[in-house]
């Protein structure tokens, strides 16, 4: 017997986001839900913990069932307590001090330092923040496991972590997880659905053979698509025909069989129209020219923390037109420390000891916390400040995937991924010859990660990045640069960093 199920499920937003959605949860099943930014991911979690009504259809759940969601933000009113205090607040008040146990053991599964559990959850990197949402829910011991984004903010080796996590303590538990990493999908999930506003799809098999599946069943609906539009077309030749000569012949069996003509016409189109796929909002970055031999040069950097605790040290980097750089390493060890640093030499212009930058250099930003976007402005009206026209403005804000109703409501009402293609937006407007970016793919939907790693590489953009996307660095870096002890090492491949994890 399901565990929990949906029926005919549909919620609207503006537009469909799903509709005629059937599911069914089991023991052991590890669901991938993908779908892209904006489209409802979310939106179907809440529904199913019950936070929000679906506006139609209905969801049975098992009697007693007990539902663990792990959402995406930090409710404010965790910020002032430590790990261990926000994890211990999940428990009812009358359980805490019988089973404040359950804190220490889940903590332990997740290998969370000491010290970790006694910071203060507004001190903890986002990735410990985000492994807290995590033990919050489950030291409830839920029946149930809804994750929305569990990725966001990890470094490879917490990802790693959760990886090890699934595969030892889940057991028989069932999961819904949201995710854009491919890589995690493919190791933790067994079935896997691609929400869509007309039609969903549904694939008892991980993200990657799935998405192979999708491929194949988009193709076939295509052609049917099609053929039905072929027919319809030829249907209303008929019509017009028969309703000149019912017209001219005063015929009503004619008139009469031309509306029927027509009807049918019409009712195919319908039919065909809800095959239709709802593309992503494509993703274009630009490439300004450089004819510089050298477009940085790092020579004796130390790479220290605020209150001058070192991490590591540059003894002589050089990154070179067509350069694509990846900086691995765990969270904490200077990653974004290193990308700020670079960010005061080459966007905000301050001369930093050991940082040669050719003139012609211009660099576009983006960091993992997209704080170059002003939350209270109208996207429409950030891009106006870029964009030739208001006409030009409204297509580009449109193609990025912001349609004409969300141009209008402030960024800060848009969802994480739909901030992140503005951001894109706005970066190609400025024609950068050097990108520097810091977590880019944080938010970004499957399509979106695809297209930004395909416009890098076609654009042949020079760039610094930080990911820890596995499938996005692979297919991006040229060249990789591990922090290890006190120092970087570069090497060909990512391999050898991701192996030793």
């Amino acid at each position: 017997m399901a565990i929990l199920s949906l029926k005919d499920a549909g919620f609207i937003a503006q537009d469909h986001l799903f509709q005629d959605l059937s599911l069914t949860l089991n023991a052991n099943d590890r669901i991938g839900l993908v779908a892209q930014n904006g489209a409802g991911k979310s939106t179907l979690l809440r529904c199913l913990a019950g936070e929000i009504e679906l506006g139609s259809g209905e969801i049975f759940r098992s009697r007693g069932t007990s539902i663990g969601y792990m959402a995406q933000d930090v409710s404010p009113e965790l910020t002032d307590l430590t790990l261990s205090e926000a994890v211990l607040a999940a428990l009812p008040k009358a359980a805490r001090d019988s089973e404040s146990w359950r804190v220490d053991m889940v903590l332990d599964t997740l290998n969370t330092p000491e010290v970790t559990r006694d910071t203060r959850i507004s001190a903890l990197s986002g990735g410990w923040q985000r492994l807290m949402l995590l033990a919050r829910v489950w030291v409830t011991d839920p029946d149930i496991l809804l994750m929305d984004e569990p990725t966001n903010h990890l470094d490879l080796e917490k990802i790693l972590v959760l990886e090890e996590w699934f595969a030892t303590w889940v057991g028989s538990v069932p999961v819904i997880v949201a995710s854009h990493d491919r890589s995690f999908l493919d190791t933790v999930t067994n079935r896997t659905l691609f929400l869509r506003p007309e039609i969903s799809h549904q694939f008892s098999l991980a993200y990657s053979r799935a998405r192979d599946e999708l491929v194949h069943r988009d193709t076939a609906q295509a052609v049917e698509q099609e053929r039905k539009l072929n027919e319809a077309s030829r249907l209303r030749r008929q019509s017009a025909k028969l309703k000149n000569i019912g017209i001219n012949s005063g015929s009503d069996l004619l008139q009469k069989k031309q509306k029927q003509l027509r009807e049918r016409a019409e009712k195919i189109e319908e039919s065909a129209s809800s095959l239709h796929r709802k593309q992503a909002g494509e993703i274009s970055l630009a490439n300004r020219r450089t004819h510089a031999k050298s477009l940085i040069r790092i020579k004796d950097v130390s790479i220290s923390t605020p209150d001058d605790r070192a991490l590591f040290k540059i003894a002589k980097l050089d990154v070179f037109p067509g350069d694509r750089i990846v900086v691995l390493g765990q969270n904490g060890v200077g990653k974004s420390t290193f990308v700020r640093l670079l960010r005061s030499a080459l966007v905000d212009g301050r001369e930093v000891p050991g940082i040669r930058v050719t003139p012609s250099l211009v660099t576009g930003y983006i960091d993992q916390a997209l704080s170059d976007i002003p939350l209270d402005q109208t996207s429409f009206n950030f891009i106006a400040g870029l964009a030739q026209s208001d006409a030009h403005t409204r297509s580009s804000l449109a193609t990025a995937g912001i349609t004409y109703d969300w141009q209008s409501r402030p960024i800060k009402q848009l969802s994480l991924g739909q901030r992140s293609r503005v951001a894109l937006l706005a970066l190609r407007f400025a024609e950068p010859n050097f990108y520097l970016l810091d977590e880019p793919t944080n938010h970004l939907d499957i399509a979106g990660q695809e297209a930004l790693a395909e416009e890098i590489k076609v654009r042949g953009a020079s760039c610094v990045l930080v990911s820890h996307d596995r499938t996005f660095v692979r297919d991006v870096g040229t060249r990789f640069l591990s922090i290890e002890r006190v120092g970087l090492r570069e090497s060909e491949t990512p391999e050898a960093y991701f192996t030793a994890l």
